[in-house]
This record gives C-alpha cells, structure tokens and sequence, in this order.
C-alpha cells in the first residue's frame, strides 16, 4: 500500500516538486562520496585544498541534510516553513561554496558554475 501512495504522489508532483526530487537525488550521491571516498570531494569540489576524511564525512552530513529539505519540500510544497528552509539552504550553501571560491581559492570557477547551476536554479524555481 505505502509504494502505491508513493507513486501516486510522485505522479501528482508539480515541476518545483520534480525539481527538488532531481536536486535532491544529485545531493544523495554526493553525501555517499562524502562518506566513503573524501578523495571524490576534492576532486568533485574542494581541488585546490587537502580533503581530510573528516572534512569528507562533515561535508556528507550537510549534503545529507539539505537532501532531506530537497526531498521533504518536494513532497510538501503547501507547507511554507519547510519551503522556506529549503530554499535558505540553497542560499548558505552557494554562499559557501562562493566564499570558498573568492577568499580561500578551495574550489575552481568551474565547480562554482556547475554547483551554481543546481543553486541558481534552485532559488528561480523557489
């Protein structure tokens, strides 16, 4: 019964719900390399730093997070908090990664655009 209403509501979902769906299962794998392989976070973002595997797995859980927001907003679009707080997470964390980019010279302007992409995206969708 749980699958059906699963797909129900994944069938009803507006193109801002497809959208989170999508960013949300993009920021899935990137918490799964965060968590087992902090090698595929310095290549993936942070190329101009050292990458310890503590700083992979605290990478992981702030992506893991902001997938829950991704995934919970998807399926709630009405509740205007959650939506709220899913969108000032696409804010902090583009505001890191630039941050990163401009003071700390951690990332490249290409990982900045491709992060960008699902960001920016992110807050016009919002």
């Amino acid at each position: 019964m749980g699958l059906a209403v699963a797909r129900r509501k994944l069938a009803a979902l507006p193109a801002l719900g497809w959208w989170l769906v999508v960013v949300g299962a993009v920021r899935l794998g990137f918490a799964w390399s965060g968590f087992f392989d902090a090698r595929a976070v310095r290549a993936g973002t942070y190329s101009g730093t050292h990458v310890t595997d503590v700083h992979g797995r605290t990478v992981g859980v702030w992506t893991l997070l902001s997938c829950t927001l991704c995934f919970m907003c998807a399926f709630n679009l009405e509740n205007r908090p959650l939506c709220a707080a899913t969108l000032l997470s696409f804010v902090y964390a583009y505001g890191h990664f630039v941050v990163e980019y401009l003071v700390y010279r951690t990332i490249t302007a290409a990982s900045l655009g491709a992060l960008g992409f699902f960001a920016g995206n992110g807050l016009v969708v919002s």
